[in-house]
């Protein structure tokens, strides 16, 4: 199961130097992460200071 980002993202970015898999790309206007090179290891969860990335 992939994580997603949610609309509360405020873009800041804190999220993508954490992917091991480089799976977060800037959206506009917020960042997205691939699904299909997600693992689920939920790095990205414990970085984000608006807690705007959840499990899919």
């Amino acid at each position: 199961m992939a994580h997603k980002i949610t609309d509360a993202c405020i873009a800041c970015g804190s999220c993508v130097d954490v992917c091991p898999v480089e799976a977060i790309s800037e959206g506009d206007p917020i960042y997205l992460i691939n699904p299909d090179l997600c693992t689920d290891c939920g790095a990205c969860v414990e970085q984000c200071p608006v807690e705007a990335i959840h499990p899919e």
